[in-house]
């Protein structure tokens, strides 16, 4: 189920406060643990860095994320692989 248009999309107001303090700057870059934030207009051409439960991920934000949550961009899980065994 999708979030009603009259309440607009969801930001963290902890994370709106800290884009309004940096906005002067692009090349300044917003540490964040909101993973279910939605990106917004006013995100775009920043660097946010998105904690995925471990690490934090360099995001920089396009036209094309817009409308889209910062998780899906932060993958919290690592391809599986098997160990090669040494032949001695």
């Amino acid at each position: 189920m999708s979030r009603t248009k009259w309440k607009g999309p969801y930001v963290e107001k902890q994370l709106l406060m800290d884009f309004k303090s940096t906005c002067s700057n692009l090349n300044t870059i917003i540490q964040m643990k909101s993973r279910r934030s939605t990106i917004i207009p006013q995100f775009v051409g920043f660097t946010f860095n998105v904690h995925n439960g471990k690490k934090f991920l360099k995001l920089k934000v396009t036209e094309e994320m817009i409308g889209h949550k910062f998780g899906e961009f932060s993958p919290t899980r690592k391809k599986f692989s098997f160990k090669k065994k040494n032949a001695t």
